[in-house]
């Protein structure tokens, strides 16, 4: 009983640091790209190597970047009670877990097909090398370099399910690497003390709140616009298309406004409704396609 206590605790205290929405957006983002080369998903075999080794390499990549990042994460009144910053993990034991997932992931990947594997493999090497250790401490505009390793799933999925990079993948990873400044650049503003108290710099701290809402209506249009020319490019049909025009005007909407009538609640939404907004589009291409 103590032992079943001991391993509850502790798996309480590992999981926060996969952070299971973000991994679970990017792994139906993952699916999508699979699943709209019309690859039959019956095929529970390769299936279900898609979804491990995505999952083990996007999880691991995360605790990898959390372990990188405790120091920060210390600073920061959001994060510093989080179980590696407050010392209740032992770090080496954290930085260990990640080499074993990602590890696992990228070798289940190359074993199922060697572009798909090189295609998680940057994945993880560009979030992890470039983006965390390399730039996110230099410049703001280490999200760009974020933003292409968040394209990486979609694309990787894409690539298993054609065998080749065509142009529906790298408009898909267009597509995530545009989304992501509307998902991060919102949660800057809203915790700018945050990351200023903690040496990060973001594009509020470099450019302004002001200019930064802008970038943000103008990535979440280029979003739109490369996720509508795949759905297009897909076949999919007018209804769907119809539907990709609803979630559009809501996410475009909410972006305008933060732009010309700025406010704490409607930073909030636009970051909410952007995982939304991702997800449902991600969905109506899975069934379209089906």
């Amino acid at each position: 009983m103590e032992k079943r206590s001991l391993i509850k605790r502790k798996f309480k205290l590992y999981w926060p640091l996969i952070k299971s929405l973000q991994t679970a957006l990017l792994l139906v983002t993952g699916i999508t790209g699979y699943v709209s080369a019309r690859c039959p998903v019956t095929g529970w075999e390769r299936f279900a190597g898609l979804v491990i080794s995505l999952f083990l390499t996007v999880s691991g990549s995360t605790i990898l970047n959390m372990w990188y990042d405790r120091d920060i994460d210390a600073k920061m009144n959001r994060t510093k009670h989080r179980p590696l910053p407050s010392g209740e993990l032992n770090s080496n034991e954290v930085l260990l877990l990640g080499l074993i997932l990602s590890g696992v992931g990228i070798a289940i990947a190359l074993s199922m097909s060697v572009l798909y594997g090189v295609v998680v493999f940057a994945g993880l090497f560009i979030d992890v090398v470039v983006y965390t250790i390399w730039l996110k401490r230099k410049t703001a505009w280490s999200i760009v370099w974020g933003g292409i390793s968040g394209g990486m799933p979609i694309l990787a999925g894409r690539v298993l399910g054609t065998g080749t990079i065509d142009w529906i993948g790298v408009l898909f990873a267009l597509a995530i690497l545009l989304w992501i400044p509307t998902h991060i650049l919102t949660f800057s503003i809203k915790y700018f003390e945050d990351y200023k108290e903690a040496g990060v710099p973001t594009f509020p701290s470099t450019y302004g709140v002001h200019k930064t809402r802008i970038i943000i209506a103008l990535s979440s249009l280029g979003a739109a616009v490369a996720i509508a020319t795949v759905a297009y490019g897909l076949g999919l049909s007018w209804g769907y298309l119809r539907l990709f025009a609803v979630l559009t005007v809501g996410i475009i909407g909410l972006a305008g406004f933060s732009v010309f009538k700025p406010s704490e609640r409607v930073n909030f939404g636009l970051f909410k409704y952007a995982s939304l907004y991702m997800l449902g589009s991600m969905i109506m291409v899975i069934i379209g396609v089906m």
